[in-house]
């Protein structure tokens, strides 16, 4: 089964938690800290397989989770980091942040993989803080928590030439006849539902992938018969081979066609309706007449377009149409199916920040930087919240505060703990 679009959960290790240890040995009567340092977690790639063809795997498994760092021991020793995650992946593959659209990594390079998640930071062991005056600490800094995300994977076929056009007008039978591809073919509509792929190699020589995009119908940007699916594998193709019924059969008109097409391709992206298009005039071997010929050609001369007339079925035309196609493609650039300025590598690496709100006479302080710093930190230790004082006022928390007007006995709530806010 052809599956090319799936909505998972990745998350990343978390790290392992520092400890509190001291030196133990014989004749030694007040050894130093020793506690050792927590390993960090595993990160959370994507991976380009070259033997993966469909993303049907991840209709089964929905969550991805990388391992977690381990706590450090006695003796300076460091605990082991996780093992990081590769996610394998079909080559085309786009994985997109599910909560905001945007794109996280393009994998359509051979052998390429991104970094998506990044594991949580292994914590400090008591010995980072020994100092003159404070020799022993009772604490350490526990590990950073892995992230957690939801991603789109969409899958967009790497074809070099596209077949569009309106169901039943003969794509598949092109692609069949012009490749090895074996297409399931019916005289009904919608007898293939899944894009399929052949590559052509001509008299010449030379050789492009075609794919076979399947019915593009009125309405498909707005997602009728699944037609934003459809869509997506238009995007990567350089050239656009219209495939239009040049016999009008079924009462199809295959001027209205071209344009009602057309539409479709602007309405879903106006980069897709700049996209080169030759116009193939099928089903040459049934025409009644040459009225509706005429009218596409009226039609390729006014939108500057190209128009081969073939027969799919006897395969006129089919030879002069593809080495033209040759010859057209060696002129085009690779398409990318994101612009540079658009991409957006997501690592989720936390800024410092934090928000400060008053509600009810209490100010909240929240953000990423405080979360961090909280689940680091033991609060029932003295020596500990002495250490979270320091950084709440090394993070610019403490001057913030004061700027928003916090005064002596004010409640200062920081994610689920509450404190009094005294004047030193």
């Amino acid at each position: 089964m052809f599956v090319d679009y799936a909505k998972i959960i990745i998350q990343s290790g978390d790290g392992g938690d520092g400890v509190v240890t001291f030196r133990r040995e014989k004749y030694v009567a007040a050894g130093g800290p020793d506690g050792g340092d927590g390993g960090k977690g595993g990160d959370i790639y994507f991976e380009v397989d070259p033997n993966e063809n469909t993303l049907i795997d991840f209709r089964f498994t929905k969550k991805f989770k990388a391992e977690n760092g381990q706590k450090g021991s006695g003796n300076h020793c460091s605990g082991k980091s996780g093992q990081d995650l590769y996610i394998k992946v079909p080559r085309g593959t786009v994985v997109k942040d599910a909560a905001t659209g945007k794109v996280i990594a393009d994998l359509s390079e051979v052998n390429q993989k991104e970094l998506i998640l990044r594991g949580g930071r292994g914590g400090k062991g008591n010995s980072h803080f020994a100092t003159a005056t404070r020799q022993a600490p009772n604490f350490a800094i526990d590990g950073e928590k892995g992230k957690e995300k939801e991603v789109i994977l969409e899958l967009k076929l790497l074809a070099d030439v596209g077949l569009i056009g309106f169901p039943n007008v003969g794509k598949s039978t092109i692609l069949s006849r012009v490749t090895a591809a074996t297409p399931k073919i019916a005289d009904y509509h919608f007898t293939t539902i899944d894009p399929n792929l052949g590559v052509v190699k001509t008299e010449h020589g030379d050789s492009f992938v075609l794919a076979d995009i399947p019915g593009i119908i009125e309405g498909a940007s707005e997602g009728i018969g699944l037609g934003i699916r459809f869509l997506r594998h238009v995007e990567r193709t350089r050239l656009l081979l219209h495939v239009l019924d040049v016999a009008g059969t079924e009462g199809r008109n295959p001027v209205e066609d071209f344009y009602k097409i057309n539409e479709e391709l602007k309405k879903y992206s106006e980069k897709l309706a700049t996209r080169k298009q030759i116009i193939v005039a099928n089903k040459a071997d049934v025409m009644q007449d040459d009225t509706n010929y005429m009218a596409l050609e009226k039609l390729a001369k006014e939108n500057h377009l190209e128009i081969f007339k073939i027969s799919a079925v006897t395969g006129e035309g089919l030879d002069t149409l593809l080495n033209h196609v040759a010859e057209v493609i060696k002129t085009l650039p690779k398409e990318e199916i994101v612009d540079i300025d658009d991409k957006v590598v997501y690592t989720l690496e936390e800024i410092e920040a934090f928000t400060i709100q008053i509600q009810n006479g209490e100010f909240i302080v929240e953000g990423p930087a405080v979360e961090r710093l909280m689940g680091r930190v033991n609060i029932g230790d003295n020596e500990s919240y002495a250490y979270l004082e320091k950084m709440l006022k090394k993070l610019g928390i403490e001057e913030a505060l004061i700027e928003k007007g916090v005064r002596e006995g004010d409640t200062v709530k920081i994610l689920e703990w509450e404190f009094e806010w005294y004047n030193e």
